[in-house]
């Protein structure tokens, strides 16, 4: 038996979890044709040909349309609405995209602070986007 080609989706994966290596707890399965990502047992992002898809929420998906960024769409029929594509410069930063992971993998609350590491006892709140957006404010209190 032939060992299987590694293919450029191969590698786009293998670079996606590389600049991903800071978060804890994720992990990966096949899906879609593509890859699924998760904080823990939480679904949160897929990889699917040469393209990287977070999950998004009313507080988080205008960050995405105001980049101009489009919604997953595995086939010319069917549109996952929440996950949308991260966008290049996000992409391209490992602490930006371990940013917007962590908000794509955390339920939507603008009030309740959700532990993000036990072990670290990091919090991520909802309470201020901006960093999404650009600015240096930091979401971890």
């Amino acid at each position: 038996m032939r060992p299987r080609r590694r293919t450029r989706s191969d590698s786009f994966k293998d670079f996606v979890l590389d600049q991903l290596s800071s978060m804890p707890d994720l992990s990966g399965r096949v899906m879609f044709g593509g890859y699924g990502l998760y904080h823990r047992d939480r679904f949160f992002g897929i990889i699917h040909k040469g393209r990287l898809f977070f999950k998004t929420h009313d507080l988080t998906q205008p960050l995405y349309r105001s980049r101009g960024m489009q919604p997953f769409r595995p086939s010319a029929r069917h549109t996952l609405a929440r996950y949308y594509e991260v966008p290049l410069d996000v992409l391209e930063s490992s602490r930006d995209l371990a940013t917007w992971a962590r908000h794509a993998a955390a339920p939507p609350s603008a009030q309740l602070l959700l532990p993000f590491t036990e072990a670290q006892g990091d919090h991520l709140s909802y309470g201020d986007l901006s960093d999404m957006a650009g600015t240096e404010r930091s979401y971890l209190s």
